[in-house]
């Protein structure tokens, strides 16, 4: 690799559905490597064993392609520098861990949950680790437990660069002896995230802001391995268009892509959205094209003023490129694709016939499916025997119910919706009243579970949080308390 060459990265977790802030920081990253004819990969950090699936994985891989951001390397193509899933690395890790364990910079940790747990009691629930195994030299013992932490300086300062923030100084005294390697085996985010970067030749790190605070960590890795660090760019975080201008999350915006996808928004115009994040073209224009802004990105001209995730906003992109850049034609052939393709009617179309009196009744009978949005009253939202504010909680728990799902199909959500009606003391018909009127706007339509599974799990899940917001909402405290309960019926929220 020469000097000059810029190799980036995006390194998603495939942990759930594909997020569109996965989607802007790809963005930006290829669209830095492209315009100066560099290198963009794709790296897959799978090391969560319990949460990470190969279904989410595919998930990624279907909906960045669905966007146009092409890698040169990854999992799917290979490259110079694989594997690119990290959980097929664990022996480059290791070797790396036994490595800073021989030259003294980490050490085996072997304390136990519950001294751990009782450490946190003493000194405060957000206590750091307080360092109890560093200096004891512990062989690794055949048996028994550890992780291994990295040794963290205990004074002085961390002074560290970013692109857009300029210098940024943290005390050592605030940074915990990181864990590095887990009880399992596998390495955590920080080591993996270092030494992948470095193996892989990536020299820019542009990733989100919330990763600023690791930055110490992974400096002082680079440090201890004598190897050069990158330019560091953290993007400035999503937005939620409210008045806290909070962080982009589910509650209150669409999240993931594939959402976007299914309710006919256009790739071109969604890139376009998240290029607006915080950057315009250098002549003000808001409708700009991939190629254009992979011309003209320099990263230093991001703002920091904290990009809204504005849906109005993006809605009214859309439909200029529908207006714009498509021919009637053109139009035609596009819908047909996203939605009244044969492999959709083909499943829709067993649903609407037994209900048809005339060929008309079609297109009331299948507007659901064909919609963003449905007109869900609230006075037909509310279940028997219920008031909305409880209606809203069962629905928000059906949600989260519904996010654990991995089998959207008609006979795996009868049977999830049997067990969640029976967990909660209701009767199925109850429970399913307002999920009909939430799904179709009307209190009766086609079977609940087979338009469920054609309407697909972001769809079902995004109409049912609009529903809870036409009751009424729920609130942050409200939502903690309804966790608990949650768990107490279905266990722990993944």
């Amino acid at each position: 690799m020469s000097e000059q060459e810029v190799r980036v990265r995006v390194a998603p977790s495939p942990t759930g559905d594909p997020h569109v802030g996965t989607a802007y920081q790809a963005l930006f990253n290829y669209a830095f490597a492209k315009g100066r004819g560099g290198t963009f990969i794709l790296r897959i950090e799978d090391t969560d064993q319990v949460r990470s699936t190969p279904e989410s994985e595919a998930a990624i891989l279907a909906s960045l392609q669905w966007l146009g951001l092409r890698w040169d390397e990854g999992p799917d193509i290979g490259g110079p520098h694989g594997p690119y899933r990290q959980s097929e690395r664990t022996a480059v890790y290791r070797e790396h861990v036994d490595r800073l364990l021989t030259e003294g910079k980490a050490y085996r940790c072997f304390c136990t949950k519950q001294r751990l747990d009782e450490m946190r009691a003493r000194q405060g629930a957000e206590t750091g680790y307080d360092r109890h195994c560093r200096d004891l030299d512990l062989p690794e013992s055949a048996g028994e437990s550890f992780v291994v932490r990295l040794k963290v300086p205990r004074e002085g300062e961390c002074v560290m660069h970013d692109l857009l923030r300029g210098e940024i100084r943290k005390d050592w005294a605030s940074v915990d002896d990181q864990i590095i390697l887990k009880s399992d085996g596998f390495p955590t985010y920080h080591l993996a995230n270092v030494v992948d970067d470095h193996l892989m030749g990536v020299n820019h790190v542009i990733r989100g802001e919330e990763w600023i605070n690791s930055v110490p960590k992974h400096l002082k890795l680079y440090e201890a391995f004598g190897w050069e660090p990158p330019v560091f760019c953290h993007l400035p975080l999503l937005r939620n268009n409210d008045a806290n201008k909070s962080k982009l999350s589910k509650r209150k915006n669409p999240t993931s892509i594939n959402y976007y996808r299914e309710a006919g928004y256009l790739p071109e115009a969604l890139l376009n959205f998240l290029g607006m994040m915080g950057w315009l073209m250098p002549d003000g224009s808001e409708k700009f094209t991939l190629e254009d802004m992979c011309r003209h990105l320099e990263l230093e001209k991001i703002s920091l003023g904290g990009p809204v995730f504005d849906v109005d906003k993006l809605r009214w992109l859309n439909a200029r490129y529908i207006r714009e850049d498509y021919s009637a034609e053109e139009l035609q052939r596009l819908i047909e694709t996203w939605a009244l393709n044969r492999e959709r009617l083909g499943r829709i179309m067993p649903l609407v016939q037994p209900r048809l009196e005339t060929l008309a009744d079609w297109g009331f009978l299948t507007a659901p499916f064909f919609a963003d949005a449905v007109p869900a009253l609230p006075e037909e939202l509310v279940m028997k025997g219920k008031d909305p504010e409880e209606t809203a909680e069962i629905l928000q728990m059906t949600i989260w119910r519904l996010e654990q799902q991995r089998d959207f199909t008609a006979p795996a959500l009868d049977a999830l919706l049997r067990e969640t009606a029976e967990a909660l003391g209701l009767k199925l018909r109850v429970l399913l009243g307002p999920l009909f009127v939430a799904l179709s706007g009307r209190r009766a339509w086609t079977p609940l579970f087979d338009s469920m599974a054609i309407l697909g799990s972001d769809m079902v899940r995004m109409r049912l949080r609009r529903a809870v917001e036409n009751l009424g909402g729920l609130s942050s405290k409200k939502l903690k308390k309804l966790e608990r309960t949650y768990v107490e019926h279905f266990g722990r929220r993944d």
